[in-house]
């Protein structure tokens, strides 16, 4: 069940419903109706601070992570220019930006394969000795790291999506999540597929229809901005229990 902020809630009523709500409030609320309304708000925006869905590694998780410490993680591979920016969070610390987290990503390329895995019945491309799109790096002050990449394309039964493997300082692992793309006729997700090299959206799985986000999306949806000509930036935060 997904929870929504109070900030998130009085939107969702409108101007004229909280005036409507407020009245009668004011008029007729006892001391103790005071105080449940304001525990029922402060739950809400304390539940807003909780630990991103763990997802599943999945087929392809990089074999030795801590070899690849390494910002650009394009290598070989062609495509859209593409910055992923990740932000990590303390859930312990009232969701306070954790430095020192150690963080790897790796997702696809533009034709849906990936790197040190191939030449199955899971993926016939042969990659298995070489290590493109997959990197480490280690939070700063802020909780951030930031990595250069090309746009991901899509492969069958998975809408677009970056794993991503989150451990502390000392590497103990905290979350294994997964960041998923927003969708619509303008999203980055479509513009790209439409973009020499990639392969458009025909057979495309959306995110709900998707076996890892068909359960939703709310706390892995990622924010892009961009252009297929000037590039996209991803901006996302994850939250782990430190």
């Amino acid at each position: 069940m997904k929870t929504i902020d109070r900030k998130g809630f009085l939107k969702s009523l409108g101007l004229a419903g909280v005036t409507a709500l407020a009245a009668p409030v004011l008029m007729h609320c006892s001391k103790d109706d005071e105080d449940s309304a304001a525990a029922v708000i402060d739950n809400s925006i304390s539940t807003a601070c909780s630990v991103t869905n763990s997802e599943t590694e999945g087929p392809f998780p990089t074999k030795t992570p801590s070899s690849l410490v390494q910002t650009n993680i394009v290598s070989d591979r062609t495509g859209v220019p593409f910055t992923i920016g990740i932000t990590v969070q303390n859930t312990n610390a009232n969701c306070a930006n954790l430095q020192g987290a150690i963080v790897d990503i790796w997702h696809c390329d533009k034709d849906g394969n990936y790197s040190e895995y191939g030449g199955t019945g899971m993926q016939s491309a042969n990659y298995t000795s070489v290590h493109f799109l997959r990197g480490r790096q280690t939070t700063d002050a802020n909780g951030k790291v930031n990595f250069t990449s090309v746009f991901p394309g899509w492969y069958n039964g998975r809408a677009t999506h970056i794993h991503v493997h989150v451990y502390n300082s000392s590497g103990q692992s905290l979350l294994v999540t997964q960041i998923a793309f927003p969708e619509g006729n303008d999203s980055a997700v479509v513009q790209v597929g439409a973009s020499t090299g990639y392969k458009g959206m025909s057979g495309y799985t959306y995110n709900s229809n998707d076996n890892v986000f068909s359960d939703g999306t709310s706390n892995e949806m990622s924010s892009i901005s961009g252009s297929v000509s000037g590039g996209f930036a991803l901006t996302h935060t994850i939250k782990v229990s430190a």
